[in-house]
């Protein structure tokens, strides 16, 4: 059995959805969670690509969200059982990660005022465009690939689980499909004993 060692900030950010899949997958791991503003100038220098989350198997380390989530969730079995599958979760994971990229943007931004009003325009115009679309690749029973749970619906989760607090509205009001892929993941028994530890923390 390999030995796991994933190290991430304090917070939820990029680390949630990893953590979550090892979870889902019972898969026993080391979360290392360091402070941005004392411990990472220093533990920076030794990170292959100079960013986080990284993971350690067996002494050796990879980075990259996306790399290392696609791993785990092989490991866990939450990864697909066909080619196709496996190409359509990373469709979904890619797109999230599109959109990721737009949210991450706007939450660095250090003007509390300016932020504020990118988070209004951002929930207005370019979020919606993106759930629309999830909406219709997501089915009826709330899964993104097949009909049962994958990385796909774990990482829209995550996604969202970050990015509802900063924003003015619930993303989902209005999109049956995509709530129910939460509900999905949510009541998942691994998954929610894993979210009951986080609130606690």
């Amino acid at each position: 059995m390999p030995s796991y060692k994933l190290t991430y900030f304090k917070h939820w950010g990029r680390a949630g959805v990893l953590r979550l899949l090892f979870a889902a997958g019972g898969i026993e791991f080391e979360d290392v969670r360091i402070d941005r503003e004392t411990q990472w100038p220093d533990f920076k220098p030794t990170t292959p690509m100079g960013q986080l989350p990284i993971l350690e198997v067996d002494g050796t380390i990879i980075c990259q969200k996306r790399a290392i989530g696609r791993m785990i969730a092989k490991k866990a079995g939450l990864a697909g059982k066909t080619p196709l599958e496996e190409a359509r979760i990373d469709m979904i994971v890619d797109g999230l990660a599109d959109m990721e990229t737009i949210f991450a943007g706007l939450y660095r931004e250090k003007d509390e005022k300016t932020k504020l009003e990118n988070m209004k325009k951002f929930a207005g115009e370019t979020l919606p465009m993106f759930l629309n679309n999830f909406e219709k690749l997501a089915s009826s029973s709330g899964h993104f690939v097949g009909d049962v749970l994958t990385w796909a619906d774990v990482d829209f989760f995550a996604m969202v689980f970050f990015a509802k607090d900063h924003l003015p509205y619930d993303p989902l009001t209005g999109y049956a499909n995509l709530t129910k892929v939460i509900d999905n993941v949510t009541s998942n028994p691994r998954i929610a004993e894993w979210m009951k530890k986080e609130a606690a923390q």
